[in-house]
C-alpha cells in the first residue's frame, strides 16, 4: 500500500536499543524535538503499579464464569494491531517527543473530565486509523524527559496548529496516581492506554512482555473496579462486566503450538492478564502497529478461545451517577 509524508514517524517506530540492545531497528530526531521509538526507554508506572503486578497466583473471582460467558465464552482473541490494514497503520500508533517539544492548545468536548492543555503534540502526530480515520482516533505522545503521558480521544487538528478533541488524559509515568473518581480518558474505562499495548521490541527483541495488556468486550456493565475510573455501559446488569475487570489466561492452557511471536504475548497474558478498558469486540487486545509484524502468525491468536481465560477477583464493584 502507498504510504505518505503522514506515516513517517509510524514507519520508523520499533527502533529502540539499536545502539545496545541488539535490534535491527534504530531511532530518529528531527528539530523539533520529535524522537520516533518503538518503546519509552524510561519506567512506565511503578513495580507495585496494577499494570506492572503479577496476578498469575491470585485467587479467581467467584463470578468468573458469568463474566467469562457474558464476554463469550465460545467467541475467540483478536489482535487489534499488525502492520496495515484499510490503508492504514494497523493499531495504535504514538510518539515519543522530547521536553522541548512546542505545547500547542486543545480544546476538549468533555473539559470537565479532561486535562487541560496546552499538550505537547507535533503537528505531524500519528492518528489512530489514519488522518481520514473514523473511528477512535486516539492520538498519544510520550514525553520522554519528563515521564509524561498524554492521550487524546476523538482528536482532529484545528488548522490553526491546536487540536480539538472529545477527551483527554495526562499521566504521570513515575507515580501510580489515578484520575479522579468517575473521569473519562482517551479510553473509556479512565485508563491510560501506551502501557496497555502490545510493542514490537517487546514481543522480537526481549521476548517479555511484563505488563497488564488492554481489551474490549461487546457489553460491559454502568460500573468499574480498580483500577478503571469511569464506565461506558448503560445497564446494571449484574452479568455483564465492569470496567477495570482483569482476566488472564488459564495456567494450563496449552500455547506450544502457537509461533513464538505469540507465545510471548500469551505468556504475558497468564502472568499479567488484561484490564476490560473500552466497549468493543470482546476478547480483542491492542498494540502498536509496526511494519514488521508477521500479520500471519498474529492471525494465530484467532485460536484462543474465551473458555481458555478466568476472571481474577475484584475489589468493590462502584456504580456511575448520571
Amino acid at each position: 500500500m502507498k504510504k505518505t509524508k503522514y506515516t513517517f514517524l509510524v514507519l520508523l517506530m520499533g527502533l529502540l536499543f539499536s545502539c545496545g540492545g541488539g535490534s535491527s531497528t534504530s531511532a530518529s530526531q528531527d528539530g523539533s524535538g520529535i524522537i520516533s521509538t518503538e518503546l519509552y526507554t524510561g519506567k512506565v508506572f511503578p513495580n507495585d503499579n496494577p499494570w506492572n503486578q503479577d496476578i498469575s497466583g491470585q485467587p479467581v473471582d467467584p463470578n468468573s464464569d458469568t463474566y467469562i460467558n457474558s464476554l463469550g465464552r465460545n467467541g475467540y482473541m483478536h489482535a487489534d494491531f499488525g502492520t496495515w490494514w484499510d490503508g492504514a497503520p494497523n493499531g495504535q500508533p504514538y510518539v515519543i517527543v522530547s521536553g522541548n517539544q512546542p505545547k500547542v492548545p486543545v480544546k476538549f468536548d468533555y473539559a470537565r473530565e479532561s486535562d487541560p492543555g496546552p499538550y505537547p503534540i507535533p503537528a505531524n502526530a500519528p492518528i489512530q486509523g489514519g488522518p481520514n480515520g473514523t473511528g477512535d482516533r486516539h492520538v498519544i505522545v510520550v514525553d520522554k524527559d519528563n515521564g509524561l503521558l498524554y492521550e487524546m480521544y476523538a482528536a482532529y487538528p484545528d488548522g490553526n496548529g491546536g487540536w480539538k478533541a472529545a477527551a483527554g488524559a495526562v499521566f504521570d509515568l513515575k507515580t501510580n496516581a489515578l484520575r479522579p473518581a468517575g473521569h473519562t480518558s482517551a479510553d473509556a474505562a479512565g485508563l491510560p492506554i501506551y502501557p496497555a499495548l502490545v510493542k514490537y521490541d517487546e514481543v522480537m527483541v526481549k521476548k517479555e512482555i511484563t505488563h497488564a495488556l488492554r481489551f474490549t468486550a461487546n457489553r460491559t456493565r454502568n460500573a468499574y473496579v480498580y483500577p478503571a475510573r469511569h464506565a461506558a455501559g448503560s445497564s446494571t446488569d449484574t452479568s455483564l462486566p465492569p470496567m477495570g475487570m482483569r482476566v488472564r489466561l488459564k495456567a494450563n492452557y496449552d500455547i506450544s503450538t502457537y509461533p513464538e511471536s505469540v507465545q510471548v504475548i500469551l505468556r504475558g497474558l497468564k502472568k499479567y492478564g488484561m484490564i476490560l478498558a473500552d466497549n468493543g469486540t470482546s476478547w480483542m487486545i491492542s498494540g502498536a502497529p509496526n511494519d514488521n509484524w508477521n500479520d500471519y502468525e498474529l492471525h494465530t491468536i484467532k485460536q484462543v478461545p474465551g473458555s481458555a481465560f478466568e476472571v481474577v477477583k475484584m475489589g468493590e464493584i462502584q456504580y456511575v451517577q448520571y
